[in-house]
């Protein structure tokens, strides 16, 4: 797909239903596994539940942070969609493999998403993980605005620049790499091959499952915002994942692996695999 002004409105409107669909409640059950590592995956999941006191208010609680959230993914999924189809389409036309120029476009493409993500991510982690407190996002964004000022919403940067560059990078180069495979093994006999719905999606989910192997840098990424918000004592990425590797090992590592799955594959079909479906569709229209 040619990188186009329409792929800046795609990537808003996509990347806002992922969120405000099931996007939020994986993104919030994952933020609070990440910050309280000795609850299991099951324990989080009610706890966020009971954190409002259950009933509708617990089932409102899985989007806590919305409006930065929805803040966040207009932007952000404007820029990952134009600057990665934009790399991609460059990368193809100077004759790379699919699956490298895939990962490359990626990495690229989420690098440029660190800039817009800063502060809405460090909100959505602020309310969720607060203890003892219902502090609204306006109450933390005018808290920290007026302690810290603009500094105060980029901690983590490092590890938010990291994870979306592997995010990115994994989530498109596996996913075109498995549709590389799928049209060389299915559809080769063909003049014209082309995935299926079927294939494109499935392609989508697997490629967006696989790409959690960079789990550490999204829960690095969780306990430092947590630390800035909550005034504890600041770490660098290295410190922070030698800090949760000291105390809960390897397993703390990948804590919230499980949300981050579904989350990761919920946003590699709404961000890699339907913007190639509309890219067809409007070829044929």
């Amino acid at each position: 797909m040619a990188p186009s002004g329409g792929n800046l409105v795609d990537g808003a409107v996509l990347q806002c239903i992922e969120a405000a669909s099931l996007g939020m409640p994986f993104e919030v059950w994952k933020t609070r596994l990440g910050r309280y590592r000795t609850e299991t995956t099951i324990q989080a999941l009610k706890n966020v539940y009971n954190s409002a006191g259950g009933g509708f208010k617990g089932v409102a609680a899985f989007w806590n942070g919305l409006s930065a959230k929805l803040v966040e993914s207009a932007t952000k999924g404007a820029v990952l969609l134009y600057s990665k189809e934009t790399i991609l389409h460059t990368m193809l036309n100077l004759g790379l493999h699919p699956s490298l120029a895939g990962a490359i476009a990626g990495a690229g493409g989420g690098v440029c998403q660190t800039s817009v993500m800063g502060p809405c991510t460090l909100l959505v982690t602020a309310v969720v993980t607060q203890k003892g407190s219902d502090k609204s996002v306006i109450g933390y964004m005018s808290t920290i605005w007026k302690t810290q000022g603009i500094k105060g919403f980029y901690p983590g940067g490092s590890a938010i620049a990291w994870r979306q560059a592997t995010n990115w990078a994994s989530r498109q180069g596996f996913t075109e790499y498995l549709r590389k495979l799928a049209l060389t093994r299915n559809h080769s006999n063909e003049s014209k091959p082309k995935l299926s719905i079927k294939e494109e999606l499935l392609c989508g989910i697997v490629g967006g499952a696989l790409a959690t192997w960079n789990t550490p840098f999204e829960v690095a990424r969780i306990e430092m915002q947590a630390r800035a918000v909550f005034a504890e004592k600041k770490l660098g990425l290295m410190g922070t994942l030698g800090h949760i590797y000291q105390e809960a090992g390897v397993p703390g590592l990948f804590k919230g692996i499980a949300p981050r799955i579904c989350l990761g594959v919920w946003q590699t079909v709404f961000m890699v695999t339907v913007p190639k479906l509309l890219a067809n569709w409007r070829q044929k229209h």
